[in-house]
């Protein structure tokens, strides 16, 4: 669940919600001058996180691309400052910062959709406009109910176009931006 947060008198900054420090219990991000707060996230959406990040890792190494594949980055937007679950950047800019990367080297975002009403509405609806707005080309969206699905999204003329839809029990060949199998059903299983 997000929530608009504001202790203070006035806008947020950039700079006061980066000074706010490291807090592995929630997530501090900045929607154009509002503070969004959400707490860390179910054992369904970290094993997603998780497992995904392995997927796109070993996807990126594949293809030997010069990129590094981030969890839970900070990424500065032209009119914000998100957190998105996965990130693969460009690795002069990982390199470079380690508090912060600049939107124009990230090359695919991913969220995993918070299970609370007021985290679906923030992932599905309000962030992917300020991702696009930035120029990030790939989207990717991974929905945890009712079941387990991730949405590939592309930038086309400023906005996200639905590329495919891979599904739980299936596995789907993605081809952009490295190519990867995935079966979204077996990254949110309890491994037993």
């Amino acid at each position: 669940m997000s929530v608009a947060h504001d202790p203070h008198d006035g806008p947020w900054t950039m700079e006061e919600v980066l000074a706010l420090g490291e807090d592995r219990g929630e997530r501090r991000e900045l929607m154009g001058e509002a503070l969004l707060m959400s707490p860390a996230p179910g054992f369904k959406h970290q094993r997603a996180s998780s497992r995904l990040w392995g997927l796109l890792d070993a996807a990126v190494q594949a293809a030997g691309a010069d990129a590094e594949v981030l969890e839970a980055v900070n990424v500065v937007l032209p009119d914000g400052l998100f957190i998105p679950d996965i990130v693969v950047v460009e690795a002069a800019a990982a390199a470079e910062n380690p508090t912060t990367c600049d939107a124009d080297a990230v090359l695919l975002v991913v969220e995993i959709v918070s299970q609370s009403s007021s985290g679906r509405r923030t992932d599905r609806l309000l962030k992917p406009p300020y991702y696009a707005e930035a120029g990030i080309e790939h989207l990717w969206r991974f929905e945890l109910e009712p079941e387990p699905a991730l949405v590939v999204s592309e930038l086309r003329d400023g906005h996200y176009v639905e590329r495919l839809v891979a599904e739980a029990g299936r596995e789907t060949a993605i081809d952009a931006p490295f190519p990867l199998k995935v079966d979204p059903g077996a990254l949110v299983n309890p491994r037993r």
